[in-house]
C-alpha cells in the first residue's frame, strides 16, 4: 500500500475529495491534508510520503516550486498534478520533477479514484523494475574498457592525451556524442545492507542502482567486489544539480522497494577517465569511512575535509540558519550545500540532535525576530516580513499565526484573539 497526502487549498473540495475516495480499496493509505504549498512541503518532510496529490495552484509556494523543493528533499516521491486546462502547459514545464501524472480540472471523486488505481499500477511497475535485475543490452560488451580502468592502479592520472583517445572511445562505443565534451567523472560504490548491516549485494542490483543513474547522468554500472561501482559522466552543472538528488532517491528506493538500508560512496570529481582509478577508490573508502555506521550517504570530500560529529554539523546550519534566516532563498539544500553534506543527510541529523525538522526550526528563527521586532520597532508588517525571509506579506501572516495563534497585527496590538477570521487573511498593506 502507497502512502499518499493530498494538498488544495479549496477546503470543501479538499473534505470533499478526503471523504469520498475510498483510498484503501485502491491501494493508498491517507497520511495528510494540506491547505496551501507550504504545508504540503513540511508533510513530505515529515512523512516522506509515496505520492503527493496536489493542485498546481497553491498559496505561498505554487505547484511547480513545490514539485522542485520535493524532489530536492525527497526524491522518491511521486507527484500528481490537478490542474485546470489554462495552466496544463504550465505544469507539463514541471516533468523533471517526478510528475507521475496530470490530472484535468474539474474531477469529481469518482474519477479521481479511477485514475489514481491507473497511477498505481505505474507506481507498482516502477518498483518491479527497480527489482528485477534485467541488465539494459550491451553491457558486457562495454565492460572490459570501464573494468580496465577501474582497476588498473598503475594509470598516470590526469593524462590528457590518453583521456582524448578514452573520449573518444566512449563515442566509438555510442555511450556519449562527442570526444571533445567538457564532461567531469566520479565513481559511485553501493553496498545494499540486510539488517545486521551486512553486505547482501548481488549482481542482479545493478540494473536496480542503473535504472536511477540513468535519469540524471550518462552511467555504466558493474558489479565488483562485492559492491555494485558506478561511473558517472556530467558537466559540472549537472553533477551540481542532480548527485545528491541521485544518490538520495537510490537510498530511499532501496529501503522503501527492498527494505534494505544502504551505504554509498562518492570519490572526487576528476577532469578524465585516467583518473577514475583513483575516484573507484575513493568511493570504496567513503563506505568504510566510519567503522560504526556504514549506511547512510558519503562523499569523500566531506569525510576527509571535515571529520565532524553529527552534533557540529547540526550546530553549523543552526549557525547558518541564525544567520541568514532574511534570505528568502535559504533551505535544506542550500545550507547542506555550504556545510557539503547531503540533504537527506543534514534533516537527519537535525531531527536527531534538535528533535525538530529544518524547516520548524527556521520558521521557528524567523517568527521569533518578527516577534521581536513587532513590538519593538515601528516597521510596517510588509517590512518586517520583508526582514525575516519573507516574500509574501500573506504567507508571512499565516506562518506567523501558526506558531503563536495570532496574526502581526493582533500580536503587535496585543489581542488575544486572533485577526484572521474565516480561513481569509486580512489585508494589512495600510500598515
Amino acid at each position: 500500500m502507497y502512502t499518499i497526502v493530498f494538498a488544495d487549498d479549496e477546503e470543501e473540495v479538499r473534505q470533499a475529495i478526503i471523504q469520498k475516495v475510498a483510498w484503501n480499496d485502491i491501494g493508498y493509505e491517507f497520511v495528510g491534508e494540506a491547505g496551501n504549498g507550504a504545508e504540503a512541503l513540511e508533510l513530505v518532510e515529515k512523512l516522506r510520503p509515496d505520492v503527493l496529490l496536489t493542485d498546481i495552484q497553491m498559496p505561498f509556494i505554487s505547484g511547480i516550486e513545490l514539485a522542485r523543493q520535493v524532489r530536492e528533499i525527497h526524491p522518491s516521491t511521486q507527484i500528481v498534478f490537478l490542474s485546470g486546462h489554462d495552466d496544463f502547459t504550465y505544469a507539463q514545464k514541471a516533468i523533471q520533477y517526478n510528475i507521475i501524472s496530470y490530472l484535468l480540472k474539474p474531477i469529481s471523486a469518482a474519477e479521481l479514484t479511477e485514475e489514481l488505481a491507473k497511477i498505481k499500477i505505474k507506481i507498482d511497475e516502477q518498483f518491479r523494475l527497480f527489482t528485477d535485475g534485467v541488465s539494459e543490452p550491451g553491457k558486457e560488451a562495454v565492460m572490459p574498457f570501464f573494468m580496465s580502468l577501474l582497476l588498473d592502479e598503475f594509470q598516470v592520472e590526469n593524462d590528457e592525451e590518453r583521456d582524448k583517445e578514452l573520449n573518444q572511445k566512449l563515442v566509438d562505443m555510442a555511450i556519449t556524442d562527442r570526444a571533445d565534451n567538457d564532461y567531469l567523472y566520479t565513481v559511485m560504490s553501493v553496498s545494499i545492507l540486510n539488517e545486521a548491516e551486512e553486505n547482501v549485494t548481488v549482481e542482479e542490483n545493478v540494473n536496480s542502482i542503473d535504472s536511477v543513474l540513468k535519469k540524471y547522468f550518462k552511467s555504466e554500472s558493474f558489479f565488483i567486489n562485492g559492491k555494485i561501482t558506478s561511473i558517472l559522466m556530467s558537466g559540472k552543472r549537472g553533477f551540481d544539480k542532480y548527485l545528491h538528488i541521485a544518490v538520495e532517491e537510490i537510498c530511499e528506493k532501496v529501503r522503501r522497494i527492498m527494505g534494505r538500508d544502504s551505504g554509498i560512496g562518492i570519490g572526487r570529481l576528476e577532469k578524465g577517465l585516467s583518473s577514475i582509478h583513483k575516484a573507484y577508490v575513493e568511493s570504496v573508502k567513503a563506505i568504510g569511512y566510519s567503522t560504526k555506521h556504514k549506511k547512510g550517504i558519503f562523499f569523500i570530500e566531506d569525510m576527509e575535509k571535515n571529520k565532524n560529529s553529527a552534533e557540529m554539523i547540526s550546530e553549523k546550519a543552526l549557525e547558518i540558519i541564525n544567520s541568514s534566516y532574511m534570505n528568502p532563498e535559504i533551505s535544506l539544500v542550500s545550507v547542506s550545500r555550504e556545510i557539503a553534506v547531503s540533504p537527506n543527510y543534514l534533516s537527519a541529523l537535525i531531527k536527531k540532535t534538535t528533535g525538530s525538522t529544518f524547516i520548524d526550526l527556521l520558521t521557528k528563527k524567523r517568527i521569533d525576530v518578527a516577534t521581536d521586532m513587532l513590538l519593538h520597532s515601528s516597521f510596517k508588517v510588509r517590512e518586517i516580513a520583508e526582514q525575516c525571509g519573507y516574500n509574501d506579506q500573506h504567507y508571512f501572516s499565516y506562518s506567523f499565526k501558526k506558531v503563536t495563534g495570532v496574526s502581526p497585527n493582533a500580536y503587535r496590538r496585543g489581542d488575544s484573539e486572533d485577526s484572521v477570521s474565516n480561513g481569509k487573511y486580512e489585508k494589512q498593506g495600510q500598515e
